[in-house]
């Protein structure tokens, strides 16, 4: 009897899968350093050198120069050192007090009047048939450097200007007033002349928040009934509130240190009555050669400039909890 043998084929064995080596970013980052190769936390200094070096040349340097200068008594020829004398002199200047009273009118009209018509102007027009045409030429004076337009608008102003001459007109002559010459009038009027120029690119900031809203959310607020004021205050202003901070924000800054305007129109005067904290600076440091002086009105201008923007973002942020 014949035995049969049965022969079975050897398995296939599946060869073992090659497993490839992976690195977390962190990993990565460390060997990268390690080895010496481009890379790291410290890879990015040569490339920001240059921009560390160029703020550091035209802000740092001079801010520093700045807090150095207002403890010397300093005629740009010869200097010695006076300690808070200059600080002492400030609180004590009654120029300084109204040129603190003019910057803070300078902020409180910039906030009122370009924000203010700048959001008005953008929602009025944003559904207007011809509302782009009209944002356009809101934005035109925008385009007019400070000082043109602060020479437009002094043959607006002076005593002899057209706005007198068109208020005599039109039996208004009781009106007229030498808007450039009487505080508080010189500096509501430059206020309102800044404003002209200024409001434009407010209109346009705005106007980009206005077409970033979803149409989405308007829709189902208009299917709830919000129309008008209903819908612009629950609507419209939350949704354009990071826009806000942004445009309050410039114009505080702004304001701040307006010059250009105040000079071509006044050069702060008459008395130096319509004078801002910028121009009391340059006053001092550049005209009357007080440098220490004007140092220590820069100072307190700069502190007052990076402490309202620090207030008013941290105020205007949301808060972020760590994780």
């Amino acid at each position: 009897m014949t035995e049969t043998v049965r022969t079975t084929a050897p398995a296939q064995v599946t060869p073992p899968r090659r497993r490839i080596p992976t690195r977390t970013p962190h990993q990565a980052v460390g060997r990268t350093g390690r080895s010496g190769r481009l890379g790291g936390p410290l890879a990015g200094i040569p490339w920001a050198l240059p921009a560390l070096l160029f703020v550091g040349v035209l802000l740092v340097y001079p801010f520093l120069r700045s807090i150095y200068g207002s403890f010397f008594e300093d005629n740009g020829f010869t200097s010695h050192y006076t300690g808070l004398d200059n600080f002492t002199r400030l609180a004590q200047d009654p120029i300084f007090g109204r040129s603190v009273l003019n910057t803070v009118l300078w902020v409180a009209g910039t906030l009122l009047l370009p924000v203010l018509a700048g959001l008005a102007i953008a929602v009025a027009t944003h559904r207007m048939r011809f509302g782009l045409v009209a944002q356009t030429v809101v934005v035109l004076p925008y385009a007019v450097s400070g000082a043109a337009t602060a020479v437009l608008w002094k043959f607006i102003l002076t005593s002899e200007g057209s706005l007198n001459q068109f208020l005599d007109a039109v039996g208004l002559g009781s009106l007229a007033h030498p808007w450039l010459l009487e505080w508080p009038q010189n500096t509501i009027s430059m206020i309102v002349a800044s404003t002209w120029q200024a409001t434009g690119l407010n209109v346009v900031l705005f106007a980009i928040g206005l077409r970033a809203i979803p149409r989405e959310t308007v829709e189902a607020a208009e299917l709830d009934g919000a129309t008008g004021w209903r819908m612009f205050r629950h609507i419209t202003l939350p949704q354009l509130r990071s826009v806000t901070v942004v445009v309050v924000g410039m114009a505080i800054v702004n304001s701040l240190k307006a010059f250009d305007m105040i000079w071509v129109l006044t050069q702060g005067g008459p008395a130096r009555s319509s004078e801002t904290l910028a121009l009391t600076m340059y006053r001092e440091a550049f005209r009357l050669f007080h440098i220490g002086y004007g140092s220590a009105v820069a100072l307190v201008l700069s502190v007052i400039v990076v402490a309202s923007s620090w207030l008013y973002l941290r105020r205007q942020m949301p808060e972020t909890s760590p994780r």
